[in-house]
């Protein structure tokens, strides 16, 4: 399944840079990052859980914040990219 995450993670202290970091590779290390705080995570529903109990543990539920979308299997359809940084296919091949 294919789910959208964003976060906002305030970093007006050094603990919300801390949490930035954190946050943020959690994200890179299951999805591909599309925009600065927006990653595209395509995961089964298990493994998403997994990310989402993660994250929810890295932040603070007063100063940050995250939001899932979520786009099921067929989300192919639901997504239209226009501009730079040509899409990718998650499902495609990949080369370490």
């Amino acid at each position: 399944m294919m789910v959208l995450i964003t976060y906002d993670v305030s970093t007006s202290d050094e603990g919300g840079k801390t949490r930035l970091r954190k946050v943020a590779k959690i994200c890179v290390n299951y999805g591909q990052r599309v925009q600065n705080s927006v990653f595209e995570v395509n995961v089964s529903y298990g493994d998403f859980l997994k990310i989402k109990d993660k994250l929810i543990k890295e932040m603070n539920p007063q100063k940050d914040s995250l939001r899932f979308y979520y786009l099921g299997n067929n989300w192919q359809n639901k997504v239209e990219h226009i501009g730079a940084k040509e899409g990718y296919n998650s499902e495609g091949l990949l080369m370490i």
